[in-house]
């Protein structure tokens, strides 16, 4: 395999993806309609079309470029947008996937690395840190279009020649979050520490998440792509779940960002709480154990540190 697209390639984790492939001598696709993904994001080395996965001209850029993987980070990925317009997300999230699934199938791509989310499709659970083969209750329409994602790359394989990996990220921080945005906690108060305004937290700031640095993010995908053919020809009936949570196996509060970044960033204001927002999770973090075991990776970067490197690159590029 030595040709990849990567949807979502001008993007905050897929900029990050694209850059490791190009070092690794894959030649490169981009696909990103640039709705959040930035121009300066994107490495010249790769070969670029500005279109939206939903696109149904999609089909031509299979025939011309003759790929030999999808790695497949284009999403909506908020989950706010996707409580107040569930259409919206499916439309992205389900219908532009199964737009990749089809041509896949047609131009024979047999290989696809999915990016699910570990932190939205378990749900509320009270057996922490949560297991790949955890029962799955997603309380947001963005949480159920992954998990949906799941099931059809679960049926194309029983189906077909499609061979597969599920990536459940954890909560992805690092360089080129957008400070901007409305997601993606460490940037936002990375940015306004560092600019002397008071960020906000939304609830108590007792929630729990599983904070994984990107770098980590990225040696799980090129592992991934390793491990994609392997995985999936052990035992092609096999019903193993290839889905693998991708985080740290480690808890942290808002509260303890929040007091971390201040140290860091030599911040001395008070957080301003706001009201909690709907479908949010109150704790999630991921077991990591079947990554380790099946696909030889975990993360290598403590918290602090990363957060210490996201800073210096956020003090040096606001």
């Amino acid at each position: 395999m030595r040709k990849v697209l990567v949807t979502g390639g001008a993007g905050f984790i897929g900029s990050h993806i694209v850059d490791e492939y190009l070092r690794r001598d894959w030649k490169v696709v981009v696909v990103d309609n640039l709705s959040t993904g930035k121009r300066e994001n994107l490495n010249r080395e790769a070969k670029f079309y500005q279109m939206d996965i939903t696109d149904p001209g999609m089909d031509r850029l299979f025939i011309q470029e003759k790929l030999d993987l999808v790695n497949h980070h284009a999403a909506q990925i908020d989950v706010r947008i996707s409580v107040r317009d569930p259409l919206l997300d499916a439309q992205i999230n389900i219908l532009g996937t199964l737009n990749l699934l089809k041509n896949c199938l047609r131009y024979r791509v047999g290989n696809f690395i999915f990016i699910s989310s570990g932190g939205v499709i378990y749900g509320e659970t009270d057996n922490l840190p949560a297991k790949e083969e955890y029962p799955k209750n997603p309380l947001s329409p963005y949480g159920v279009s992954k998990h949906t994602i799941e099931h059809y790359l679960y049926y194309y394989r029983k189906t077909s020649v499609l061979n597969y990996l599920a990536l459940r990220y954890g909560n992805v921080y690092g360089p080129r979050q957008d400070p901007r945005g409305e997601a993606g906690v460490i940037a936002i108060f990375s940015g306004k520490m560092l600019q002397e305004k008071r960020p906000f937290i939304f609830g108590d700031g007792r929630q729990l998440r599983d904070y994984i640095y990107v770098e980590d993010v990225v040696m799980a995908n090129m592992i991934g792509t390793e491990k994609i053919q392997e995985l999936n020809e052990r035992d092609p009936s096999s019903p193993d779940d290839l889905a693998y949570n991708v985080g740290t196996q480690k808890e942290s509060s808002v509260n303890l960002l929040y007091q971390t970044l201040a140290q860091i960033t030599r911040f001395k204001m008070p957080p301003s709480y706001a009201p909690e927002r709907k479908g949010e999770i109150r704790r999630i973090y991921l077991n990591i154990e079947k990554a380790k075991r099946e696909l030889g990776w975990k993360p290598s970067l403590e918290l602090k540190d990363g957060l210490a490197r996201t800073v210096e690159w956020f003090r040096k590029n606001l």
